[in-house]
C-alpha cells in the first residue's frame, strides 16, 4: 500500500512538471502572437510603417485626412503634457511632423513613458509612425521643458470615406 501510495506522488509531481512547462511555454509563445494582435489591430499603440516605406510612399494631393492629437497623464505623474496643435489636416502619403510638449514642474527629475492608441481602432495599421517620442522612455529634470517630436504618416491606403483619426498618447510614471 505504501508503495502504491509512492507511484501515485510520482505520477502527480510529473503531470504537475509537465503542466508547469506547458504553461511556461504557451506563455512565451503568447509575445509573438500578441505583438501581431497589436499591429493588426493598433492595440497597446502599435503602428505599421518604416522610414523606407515612408519615402517611397506619394502623397494622394487630392484628399485631406484631418488628425487629432490628444494627451492623458495618469495619476502619479507630475509632468504637464500636451500637444503643440490638438488639430493637422494631412493629405494621405505625406510625411509630417508635429511635436508634444512636455514640462516637469517638480524639483527632482522625473522619467515618463508615453503609449499610443490611434482611433478609430482598425485605421492603426494607416497610421505610421516613423519617428517617435513614445519609441523610448523620457526623463525630464527639475523645471525641463521638452519639446518631443513625432513624425508621421497616414498611409494613401486609408479608406476614402474616413476624414478623421485621433491619436492620443497616455503619460505613465516609469521608475529606475
Amino acid at each position: 500500500m505504501n508503495e502504491a501510495l509512492r507511484q501515485a506522488n510520482r505520477r502527480l509531481t510529473v503531470r504537475l512538471l509537465l503542466l508547469v512547462a506547458a504553461a511556461t511555454g504557451f506563455a512565451f509563445a503568447l509575445v509573438p502572437f500578441y505583438d501581431l494582435l497589436c499591429r493588426v489591430t493598433g492595440l497597446n499603440g502599435k503602428t505599421g510603417g518604416a522610414v523606407q516605406a515612408a519615402q517611397a510612399l506619394e502623397a494622394d494631393t487630392a484628399r485631406w485626412v484631418t488628425v487629432e492629437f490628444t494627451s492623458t497623464v495618469m495619476p502619479g505623474m507630475s509632468w504637464e503634457f500636451r500637444p503643440a496643435q490638438t488639430r493637422m489636416r494631412v493629405h494621405p502619403g505625406e510625411v509630417t511632423r508635429i511635436s508634444y510638449l512636455a514640462r516637469n514642474p517638480t524639483n527632482q527629475a522625473t522619467a515618463g513613458q508615453a503609449v499610443p492608441s490611434v482611433s478609430p481602432g482598425w485605421t492603426a495599421r494607416h497610421f505610421n509612425k516613423v519617428e517617435c517620442f513614445c519609441f523610448q522612455r523620457q526623463v525630464l529634470q527639475p523645471g525641463e521643458v521638452k519639446e518631443m517630436p513625432l513624425v508621421f504618416l497616414v498611409s494613401p491606403e486609408l479608406p476614402s470615406e474616413v476624414q478623421e483619426i485621433s491619436l492620443s498618447y497616455t503619460l505613465f510614471p516609469v521608475s529606475g
